[in-house]
Protein backbone atom coordinates (compact mmCIF):
# COMPACT_ATOMS: atom_id res chain seq x y z
CA UNK A 1 0.00 0.00 0.00
CA UNK A 2 1.05 3.86 -0.41
CA UNK A 3 0.63 4.78 3.29
CA UNK A 4 3.86 2.97 4.95
CA UNK A 5 7.28 1.53 4.05
CA UNK A 6 7.77 -2.48 4.34
CA UNK A 7 9.36 -4.03 7.47
CA UNK A 8 11.49 -7.14 7.33
CA UNK A 9 12.56 -9.22 10.00
CA UNK A 10 16.25 -8.08 9.83
CA UNK A 11 15.09 -4.97 11.43
CA UNK A 12 16.90 -4.89 14.79
CA UNK A 13 14.26 -3.26 17.00
CA UNK A 14 11.31 -5.50 15.42
CA UNK A 15 13.81 -8.50 15.62
CA UNK A 16 14.02 -7.37 19.50
CA UNK A 17 10.12 -7.23 19.93
CA UNK A 18 9.36 -10.67 18.59
CA UNK A 19 11.40 -12.14 21.02
CA UNK A 20 9.35 -10.13 23.93
CA UNK A 21 11.30 -6.93 24.32
CA UNK A 22 8.38 -4.41 25.46
CA UNK A 23 11.04 -1.63 25.10
CA UNK A 24 12.30 -2.33 21.49
CA UNK A 25 8.07 -2.37 20.72
CA UNK A 26 7.62 1.03 22.53
CA UNK A 27 10.53 2.32 20.12
CA UNK A 28 8.52 0.61 16.83
CA UNK A 29 4.99 2.28 18.21
CA UNK A 30 6.64 5.57 19.45
CA UNK A 31 6.31 7.22 15.86
CA UNK A 32 2.83 5.73 15.18
CA UNK A 33 0.88 6.29 18.45
CA UNK A 34 -0.46 10.15 17.58
CA UNK A 35 -2.00 9.01 14.29
CA UNK A 36 -3.18 5.40 15.62
CA UNK A 37 -4.83 7.43 18.40
CA UNK A 38 -6.76 9.69 15.93
CA UNK A 39 -7.68 7.08 13.45
CA UNK A 40 -9.73 5.37 16.74
CA UNK A 41 -11.10 8.79 17.62
CA UNK A 42 -12.52 9.00 14.14
CA UNK A 43 -13.71 5.57 14.14
CA UNK A 44 -15.24 6.28 18.11
CA UNK A 45 -16.07 9.67 18.35
CA UNK A 46 -14.81 9.86 22.00
CA UNK A 47 -11.26 10.73 23.35
CA UNK A 48 -11.67 8.05 25.90
CA UNK A 49 -12.92 5.42 23.50
CA UNK A 50 -10.08 6.04 21.52
CA UNK A 51 -7.93 5.52 24.90
CA UNK A 52 -9.03 2.16 25.38
CA UNK A 53 -9.60 0.95 21.89
CA UNK A 54 -5.77 2.26 20.96
CA UNK A 55 -4.85 0.68 24.59
CA UNK A 56 -6.78 -2.55 23.46
CA UNK A 57 -5.13 -2.82 19.99
CA UNK A 58 -1.69 -2.10 21.00
CA UNK A 59 -2.11 -4.88 23.20
CA UNK A 60 -3.40 -6.90 20.81
CA UNK A 61 -0.34 -6.59 18.84
CA UNK A 62 2.05 -7.40 21.39
CA UNK A 63 0.27 -10.85 21.40
CA UNK A 64 0.05 -11.18 17.67
CA UNK A 65 3.44 -9.57 16.79
CA UNK A 66 5.25 -13.23 16.61
CA UNK A 67 2.64 -14.29 13.87
CA UNK A 68 3.54 -10.82 11.78
CA UNK A 69 5.28 -11.90 8.87
CA UNK A 70 6.59 -8.35 7.34
CA UNK A 71 4.87 -8.79 4.05
CA UNK A 72 2.90 -5.11 4.33
CA UNK A 73 4.51 -2.69 6.96
CA UNK A 74 4.21 -2.59 10.07
CA UNK A 75 2.26 0.53 10.33
CA UNK A 76 -0.36 -1.32 7.82
CA UNK A 77 -0.61 -4.18 10.01
CA UNK A 78 -1.24 -2.16 13.12
CA UNK A 79 -4.15 0.03 11.33
CA UNK A 80 -5.82 -3.09 10.60
CA UNK A 81 -5.31 -4.15 14.36
CA UNK A 82 -6.76 -0.87 15.37
CA UNK A 83 -9.75 -0.82 12.84
CA UNK A 84 -10.70 -4.41 14.43
CA UNK A 85 -10.70 -3.39 17.69
CA UNK A 86 -12.83 -0.47 16.68
CA UNK A 87 -15.17 -1.98 14.47
CA UNK A 88 -16.13 -4.28 18.06
CA UNK A 89 -16.35 -1.34 20.10
CA UNK A 90 -18.52 0.14 17.32
CA UNK A 91 -20.43 -2.74 17.58
CA UNK A 92 -20.84 -3.13 21.41
CA UNK A 93 -21.27 0.56 22.07
CA UNK A 94 -23.53 2.57 19.12
CA UNK A 95 -22.32 5.86 17.93
CA UNK A 96 -21.54 8.90 19.62
CA UNK A 97 -24.01 11.86 19.28
CA UNK A 98 -24.50 16.27 18.95
CA UNK A 99 -27.31 17.48 20.24
CA UNK A 100 -28.29 18.46 16.92
CA UNK A 101 -28.34 14.80 16.26
CA UNK A 102 -31.64 14.43 18.84
CA UNK A 103 -34.25 16.90 17.87
CA UNK A 104 -35.18 20.37 16.42
CA UNK A 105 -33.43 23.28 18.31
CA UNK A 106 -35.24 25.92 20.83
CA UNK A 107 -36.13 29.51 19.79
CA UNK A 108 -35.92 30.89 23.49
CA UNK A 109 -33.35 30.09 25.93
CA UNK A 110 -34.08 26.59 28.22
CA UNK A 111 -33.25 27.52 32.11
CA UNK A 112 -32.35 25.02 34.16
CA UNK A 113 -31.37 22.31 31.99
CA UNK A 114 -29.96 19.46 32.85
CA UNK A 115 -27.09 16.77 31.29
CA UNK A 116 -28.93 14.16 29.91
CA UNK A 117 -26.48 10.97 30.90
CA UNK A 118 -28.08 8.60 28.54
CA UNK A 119 -26.49 9.56 25.18
CA UNK A 120 -23.04 8.93 23.77
CA UNK A 121 -22.05 12.46 23.51
CA UNK A 122 -19.16 13.01 20.91
CA UNK A 123 -16.14 15.00 22.33
CA UNK A 124 -13.99 17.20 21.57
CA UNK A 125 -9.97 16.58 20.17
CA UNK A 126 -7.19 17.49 21.75
CA UNK A 127 -4.81 18.06 18.32
CA UNK A 128 -1.58 19.07 19.80
CA UNK A 129 0.53 17.22 17.52
CA UNK A 130 -1.58 15.75 15.09
CA UNK A 131 -0.25 16.27 11.84
CA UNK A 132 -1.14 18.67 9.10
CA UNK A 133 -0.91 17.47 5.94
CA UNK A 134 -2.00 13.72 4.25
CA UNK A 135 -1.42 10.46 5.58
CA UNK A 136 -0.75 8.99 2.35
CA UNK A 137 -0.50 10.72 -1.56
CA UNK A 138 -3.76 9.20 -2.09
CA UNK A 139 -5.23 10.44 0.43
CA UNK A 140 -8.71 12.62 -0.64
CA UNK A 141 -8.69 14.43 3.46
CA UNK A 142 -5.84 15.81 5.41
CA UNK A 143 -5.47 14.60 9.26
CA UNK A 144 -6.57 17.68 10.67
CA UNK A 145 -9.48 18.14 8.37
CA UNK A 146 -10.12 14.67 9.76
CA UNK A 147 -10.89 15.67 13.12
CA UNK A 148 -12.87 18.46 12.23
CA UNK A 149 -16.15 18.00 14.06
CA UNK A 150 -18.62 18.19 11.47
CA UNK A 151 -16.45 14.95 9.56
CA UNK A 152 -16.13 13.07 12.79
CA UNK A 153 -19.89 13.95 13.46
CA UNK A 154 -21.49 12.64 9.66
CA UNK A 155 -18.86 9.56 10.65
CA UNK A 156 -20.75 8.75 13.55
CA UNK A 157 -24.19 8.28 11.20
CA UNK A 158 -22.64 5.26 9.51
CA UNK A 159 -22.45 1.58 10.57
CA UNK A 160 -18.94 0.27 11.27
CA UNK A 161 -17.99 -1.20 7.99
CA UNK A 162 -18.98 1.79 6.28
CA UNK A 163 -16.93 4.19 8.36
CA UNK A 164 -14.00 2.04 8.45
CA UNK A 165 -13.81 1.65 4.55
CA UNK A 166 -14.31 5.72 4.18
CA UNK A 167 -11.42 6.42 6.52
CA UNK A 168 -9.13 3.86 5.57
CA UNK A 169 -10.05 4.85 1.66
CA UNK A 170 -10.52 8.74 1.47
CA UNK A 171 -7.60 9.42 4.98
CA UNK A 172 -5.24 6.79 5.20
CA UNK A 173 -5.28 6.21 1.27
CA UNK A 174 -5.56 2.54 1.18
CA UNK A 175 -7.12 0.83 -1.86
CA UNK A 176 -9.91 -1.07 -1.92
CA UNK A 177 -8.43 -4.25 -1.85
CA UNK A 178 -5.95 -3.25 0.89
CA UNK A 179 -9.29 -2.12 2.94
CA UNK A 180 -10.79 -5.82 1.96
CA UNK A 181 -8.13 -7.47 3.76
CA UNK A 182 -7.89 -5.31 6.75
CA UNK A 183 -11.52 -5.63 7.06
CA UNK A 184 -11.54 -9.55 5.92
CA UNK A 185 -13.89 -8.81 2.83
CA UNK A 186 -13.94 -8.68 -0.77
CA UNK A 187 -13.45 -5.49 -2.93
CA UNK A 188 -17.26 -5.67 -4.11
CA UNK A 189 -17.97 -5.21 -0.24
CA UNK A 190 -15.54 -2.50 0.13
CA UNK A 191 -16.58 -0.78 -2.92
CA UNK A 192 -20.31 -1.11 -2.11
CA UNK A 193 -19.25 0.84 1.39
CA UNK A 194 -17.43 3.59 -0.10
CA UNK A 195 -20.23 4.22 -2.56
CA UNK A 196 -23.04 4.05 1.01
CA UNK A 197 -20.55 6.10 3.15
CA UNK A 198 -19.56 9.12 0.67
CA UNK A 199 -23.60 9.75 -0.01
CA UNK A 200 -24.60 10.01 3.09
CA UNK A 201 -21.40 12.23 4.36
CA UNK A 202 -21.27 13.90 1.59
CA UNK A 203 -24.72 15.28 2.78
CA UNK A 204 -23.79 16.38 6.18
CA UNK A 205 -20.25 18.13 6.04
CA UNK A 206 -19.49 21.43 4.47
CA UNK A 207 -18.15 22.07 0.88
CA UNK A 208 -15.41 24.28 2.28
CA UNK A 209 -13.63 22.30 5.21
CA UNK A 210 -12.03 23.98 8.39
CA UNK A 211 -8.63 23.90 6.97
CA UNK A 212 -9.55 25.50 3.86
CA UNK A 213 -11.38 28.24 5.90
CA UNK A 214 -8.24 28.38 8.18
CA UNK A 215 -5.76 29.22 5.16
CA UNK A 216 -7.79 31.44 3.56
CA UNK A 217 -7.53 33.46 7.01
CA UNK A 218 -4.84 35.88 8.68
CA UNK A 219 -3.29 33.92 11.44
CA UNK A 220 -4.14 37.29 13.71
CA UNK A 221 -7.78 37.28 12.38
CA UNK A 222 -8.32 34.14 13.60
CA UNK A 223 -6.96 35.18 17.07
CA UNK A 224 -8.67 37.98 16.85
CA UNK A 225 -12.05 36.24 16.75
CA UNK A 226 -11.42 33.81 19.54
CA UNK A 227 -9.99 37.04 21.68
CA UNK A 228 -12.99 39.14 20.83
CA UNK A 229 -15.42 35.70 21.59
CA UNK A 230 -13.74 35.49 24.75
CA UNK A 231 -13.91 39.48 25.66
CA UNK A 232 -17.47 39.68 24.88
CA UNK A 233 -18.45 36.82 26.94
CA UNK A 234 -16.47 37.88 30.13
CA UNK A 235 -17.81 41.56 29.92
CA UNK A 236 -21.58 40.30 29.00
CA UNK A 237 -21.37 42.32 25.66
CA UNK A 238 -24.63 41.39 23.66
CA UNK A 239 -23.29 43.80 21.36
CA UNK A 240 -20.19 42.31 20.73
CA UNK A 241 -21.34 39.33 20.54
CA UNK A 242 -23.81 39.87 17.58
CA UNK A 243 -20.95 41.15 15.29
CA UNK A 244 -19.08 38.01 15.63
CA UNK A 245 -21.58 35.42 14.56
CA UNK A 246 -23.36 34.79 11.20
CA UNK A 247 -26.96 34.78 10.82
CA UNK A 248 -27.26 31.36 10.51
CA UNK A 249 -25.30 30.30 13.74
CA UNK A 250 -25.60 27.46 15.96
CA UNK A 251 -24.56 26.69 19.30
CA UNK A 252 -25.40 23.71 21.27
CA UNK A 253 -23.88 22.55 24.61
CA UNK A 254 -23.62 18.44 24.98
CA UNK A 255 -24.47 17.00 27.24
CA UNK A 256 -27.13 19.42 27.57
CA UNK A 257 -29.69 18.15 24.67
CA UNK A 258 -31.09 21.68 23.57
CA UNK A 259 -29.74 23.77 20.43
CA UNK A 260 -30.20 26.71 19.00
CA UNK A 261 -29.86 27.93 15.71
CA UNK A 262 -30.19 31.32 14.07
CA UNK A 263 -28.72 34.75 15.14
CA UNK A 264 -32.12 35.17 17.25
CA UNK A 265 -32.05 32.20 19.17
CA UNK A 266 -28.88 32.19 20.14
CA UNK A 267 -28.44 35.46 21.43
CA UNK A 268 -31.34 34.97 23.21
CA UNK A 269 -29.97 31.74 24.59
CA UNK A 270 -26.77 34.14 25.16
CA UNK A 271 -28.40 36.95 26.92
CA UNK A 272 -30.17 34.40 28.95
CA UNK A 273 -27.74 32.94 30.24
CA UNK A 274 -24.18 33.04 29.56
CA UNK A 275 -23.79 36.70 28.89
CA UNK A 276 -26.17 37.59 32.32
CA UNK A 277 -26.79 35.09 34.69
CA UNK A 278 -23.59 32.47 35.00
CA UNK A 279 -21.42 35.09 36.83
CA UNK A 280 -17.43 36.15 35.90
CA UNK A 281 -16.20 34.54 33.18
CA UNK A 282 -12.36 33.81 32.28
CA UNK A 283 -10.96 32.43 29.20
CA UNK A 284 -7.95 30.65 27.28
CA UNK A 285 -7.44 30.40 23.89
CA UNK A 286 -6.69 26.50 22.38
CA UNK A 287 -7.54 24.51 19.19
CA UNK A 288 -9.57 21.31 19.19
CA UNK A 289 -10.73 19.32 16.20
CA UNK A 290 -8.16 21.06 13.64
CA UNK A 291 -10.23 24.47 14.79
CA UNK A 292 -10.27 27.42 16.96
CA UNK A 293 -11.18 26.68 20.53
CA UNK A 294 -11.33 28.58 23.78
CA UNK A 295 -11.55 27.05 27.31
CA UNK A 296 -14.02 28.78 29.06
CA UNK A 297 -13.77 28.91 33.22
CA UNK A 298 -16.59 29.97 35.39
CA UNK A 299 -16.42 31.70 38.81
CA UNK A 300 -16.41 29.45 41.76
CA UNK A 301 -16.97 31.04 45.20
CA UNK A 302 -16.31 28.06 47.15
CA UNK A 303 -13.13 27.07 45.12
CA UNK A 304 -12.18 31.07 45.13
CA UNK A 305 -11.45 30.89 41.59
CA UNK A 306 -12.32 30.65 37.96
CA UNK A 307 -12.88 26.65 37.13
CA UNK A 308 -13.10 24.63 33.70
CA UNK A 309 -16.47 24.33 32.82
CA UNK A 310 -16.34 23.83 28.87
CA UNK A 311 -14.43 23.94 25.55
CA UNK A 312 -16.06 26.20 23.23
CA UNK A 313 -14.90 24.93 19.35
CA UNK A 314 -15.62 27.53 17.03
CA UNK A 315 -16.69 26.63 13.80
CA UNK A 316 -15.68 29.77 11.21
CA UNK A 317 -17.55 30.94 8.16
CA UNK A 318 -17.15 33.66 6.00
CA UNK A 319 -14.84 35.77 8.81
CA UNK A 320 -17.38 34.45 11.55
CA UNK A 321 -18.27 32.14 13.75
CA UNK A 322 -20.97 29.86 12.59
CA UNK A 323 -21.00 27.40 14.80
CA UNK A 324 -19.89 27.18 18.70
CA UNK A 325 -20.36 23.85 20.26
CA UNK A 326 -19.76 23.99 24.37
CA UNK A 327 -18.68 20.92 25.22
CA UNK A 328 -19.19 20.68 29.13
CA UNK A 329 -17.30 18.98 31.68
CA UNK A 330 -14.11 19.30 33.69
CA UNK A 331 -12.40 16.29 31.84
CA UNK A 332 -12.00 17.74 28.29
CA UNK A 333 -9.89 20.16 29.84
CA UNK A 334 -7.97 17.62 31.57
CA UNK A 335 -7.95 15.44 28.11
CA UNK A 336 -6.59 18.59 26.69
CA UNK A 337 -3.75 19.23 28.79
CA UNK A 338 -5.06 22.55 29.98
CA UNK A 339 -5.69 23.73 33.59
CA UNK A 340 -8.70 23.35 35.46
CA UNK A 341 -9.08 26.20 37.42
CA UNK A 342 -7.37 30.13 37.00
Amino acid sequence: MNSGIAETAEDPDLARAREGDDAAFSRLLEPLRRELHAHCYRMLGSTYDADDALQDALLRAWKGLPRFEGRSSLRSWLYTVATRTCLDAVASRGRRALPVDLGPSSDRAVTGATPVTDVAWLSPYPDTGLTAGPAAPDARYEQREAVELAFVAALQHLPGNQRAALLLFEVLGYSPAEIATTMDTTTASVNSALQRARATVSGKIPARTQQRTLRMMEDAQVRGIVASFSSALERGDADALVALLTEDVTWSMPPLPHWYSGIDAVMDFATTIPLTSCGSWKHLPTTANGQPAVGCYLWNEEAGAHRAWSINVLTLRDGRIGDVTSFIGTEHFVAAGLPTSV
